[in-house]
């Protein structure tokens, strides 16, 4: 009834009663393994005994000697011993520390919607967890990486903490190691080997090179001026596209020799590979430098219509993008990815990226590619609050949840440089930060929106409603009734029926949610619904019909809520949405529940969880667990009902306050648990509770 949350690899099965987190909830988010991996047999035998000795391990390294490589690699190794799993969050495109919490929370499973700070929430959710958590280039955030590091291992015995970053965290217990290139010297190094594979992956007439003595031990001297930066031998081994071994050789080594008499080899390594990355640039066409510069405003990954509608203008029009763009994938520029259910992706390294940037800034359009940037992903996010109530939910939380790097950047460039789309864009994405699981971030980004816009229009509703809601799912009661009032004013002086609703539905929750239903009727009812107006198809409506019906539960006028949320179920079953028919399922079960139709409750809360599991929305599945034991415990399977209230505790554990706080959710997990004592007795049932919570960990 109040919001989705998303979660990583959930796979709730609603087949039948038995609904665990299944295997895949604490397994970990692991990225697949990249071919080519060669070497570091040393380094890799080293951090196997680290990671079963040591709880802080920082890997550091100039940009390029592949750090991040052989943290997966170990990572993927040390798995097994883990209880919890292995969990990656990846930095780099994260811009504010502010977000580094909600970061690895959300990452590691942890939806929370308390309103006490992230920190201590993911401090105790940690706290009897058995994990490898690896945080992947830290470089830019290393005071915020050192604090929350600090917090989390002081808080977590069983937490094991793998850094990647350019210089070392500084905390107290920090093992660093640091990641030296490959070896380059003689006819059978790994620095050899490496350029070898790319070289051949670049062009097949490269074998020839590698079958005659003298031109080995040119490729081995090339990989000498290279300093066996592996980075640098992947950029090398791409051009053998366009140049013969000899023509390369020739041409970098002028640029190299100024390299020699370098003070330290660490600065030697810094500028070997600002100089590589230079000649890959200069070896690229005029077109290709341009897209190289403008691709480096985004962060993560991005699609072809992104860096259409970012990086064309003046010589380089919309319609070339993509082919300049395959250019620049074959020189190993960019690289391409794959994303279930989104297509092709690519991304650029960050030492590449960097480089493109100080380009940019070269160019003067740092700004308006900037620009450019925040304002597509902006109209995407007006896209997808359109189309979020339509069939195409499902593909939109996928849509969004993929581009969450880039909606952060836009958003955090349209707070300092347009405050008037910053404002719209928040809370055109009130969907995301309500349905998705990204509450605590939501707020903190419409507070700032909030701060610094004129208080009248649609924009400022829409977005103060978006807070509100994300203070309701927090439990924040105070600030959702304060905020729904402010909003129900100004939607009065709009004379705007859609925004009236809104505010009714905000109103009404915060005085259901502590226990006042027959106040939340005489806001959200039919009554008040047929006052404001409006289309009775769009949000406010159906979102007001939820209320209603949850409020008519507590009643326990329970046919009257049959009644509405089975017109809720039938229009968003119309208009091909899952979210609140999801809700509407879970409303019919509570009803069908109150009136003894047990076997019919179980059907409902099914269908709910079905549901959930599209949008994967922890706390729907929390809450759907428990109605579903208070069922099947009507039904007489005590044991059944006992599992599934230990695995809803699990669930309930990753989204904060259990049944968050309200009268009417603790009453009914209560019943569940008391009819399913009374079934098979407490012994039995605390053993078939610890069972239910022992399955979450998969």
């Amino acid at each position: 009834m109040f919001g989705e949350y998303s979660v990583n690899n959930n796979q709730a099965d609603s087949s039948d009663g038995d609904l665990a987190p299944a295997a895949g909830f604490t397994q970990g988010n692991l990225p697949p393994e990249p071919a080519g991996f060669i070497g570091r047999k040393r380094e890799l035998g080293l951090l196997d005994v680290l990671l079963q000795h040591r709880r802080l391990i920082t890997l550091t390294g100039v940009g390029g000697v592949g750090k991040s490589r052989i943290a997966l690699q170990a990572a993927s190794a040390a798995g097994r011993a883990r209880r919890d799993g292995v969990w990656w969050v990846e930095l780099s495109p994260l811009r504010d520390p502010g977000l580094l919490t909600a970061t690895v929370a959300h990452t590691v499973g942890l939806a929370d919607h308390s309103p006490r700070p992230l920190d201590e929430e993911l401090c105790a959710w940690m706290s009897d967890k058995e994990l490898l958590l690896v945080l992947d280039t830290c470089e830019h955030m290393v005071a915020a990486c050192r604090h929350l590091a600090g917090e989390l291992l002081q808080s977590a015995p069983g937490l094991t903490v793998l850094v990647t970053s350019r210089e070392p965290l500084g905390s107290p217990g920090e093992e660093v190691v640091e990641i030296r290139p490959l070896p380059c010297e003689g006819p059978d190094s790994d620095a050899l080997a490496l350029f070898r594979t790319h070289a051949l992956a670049a062009t097949p007439r490269a074998a020839a090179c590698f079958e005659d003595p003298e031109r080995t031990l040119v490729a081995a001297e090339l990989c000498r001026r290279l300093d066996g930066i592996p980075l640098a031998l992947e950029l090398a081994g791409a051009r053998m596209r366009r140049w013969s071994l000899e023509q390369m050789a020739e041409r970098i080594g002028a640029r190299f020799d100024m390299l020699s008499d370098t003070r330290s080899a660490l600065l030697a390594r810094h500028q070997t590979m600002r100089t590589t990355i230079g000649w890959s640039h200069e070896l690229c066409e005029p077109l290709e430098r341009l897209l190289w510069a403008r691709l480096s405003v985004f962060t993560g990954d991005f699609d072809v219509a992104a860096a259409r509608a970012v990086c064309a203008g003046g010589p380089l029009p919309a319609s070339r993008v993509e082919r300049v763009l395959a250019g620049l994938v074959a020189k190993s520029v960019v690289r391409r990815t794959e994303e279930r259910g989104a297509g092709a992706r690519y991304r650029m390294l960050d030492t590449i990226r960097e480089y493109g940037h100080d380009w940019l800034e070269e160019l003067g359009e740092t700004r308006v590619v900037a620009d450019r940037h925040a304002h597509w992903y902006a109209a995407l996010a007006l896209a997808a609050d359109q189309g979020w109530l339509g069939p195409g939910q499902v593909d939109w939380y996928r849509r969004m949840t993929t581009e969450h790097a880039q909606l952060r950047t836009a958003l955090e460039h349209l707070v300092g440089s347009d405050p008037t789309a910053a404002l719209e864009m928040a809370g055109a994405l009130w969907f995301f930060w309500f349905c998705c699981g990204h509450v605590h971030e939501g707020r903190s980004v419409l507070e700032r929106a909030l701060e610094s816009a004129q208080p009248t229009g649609a924009a400022y509703n829409q977005a103060l409603w978006a807070l509100g809601l994300t203070a309701l799912i927090q439990g924040d009661m105070t600030v959702a009734r304060r905020v729904g009032e402010e909003c129900a004013g100004g939607a009065a002086r709009l004379a705007d029926p859609e925004r009236e609703l809104r505010a009714a539905y905000l109103q009404a929750v915060s005085v259901l949610m502590p226990g006042d239903p027959v106040r939340a009727l005489s806001l959200a009812g039919p009554r008040a619904r047929a006052g404001h107006g409006g289309r009775t198809s769009a949000p406010g409506w159906l979102l007001c019909k939820l209320a209603t019906a949850y409020a008519l539960c507590d009643l326990r006028r329970f046919e009257e809520a049959t009644q509405e949320a089975a017109a809720l179920r039938e229009t968003c079953a119309e208009l091909g949405e899952r979210w609140l028919r999801a809700y509407a399922d879970y409303v019919l079960a509570v009803a069908a529940l109150g009136l003894g139709e047990h076997g019919e409750a179980a059907r409902h809360v099914r269908a709910m969880l079905s549901g959930k599991r599209l949008l994967g929305d922890r706390f729907g599945i929390a809450l759907g667990l428990d109605l579903l034991a208070a069922a099947v415990a009507a039904l007489g399977d005590g044991e059944l009902a006992a599992r599934l209230l230990g695995t809803g505790h699990a669930w309930w554990r990753t989204v904060g306050r259990p049944q968050m706080g309200s009268p009417s959710l603790t009453a009914l997990r209560d019943l569940g648990e008391r009819q399913a004592r009374a079934a098979i007795g407490d012994a039995a049932y605390e053993t078939a509770f610890r069972g239910g919570a022992a399955s979450s960990t998969g």
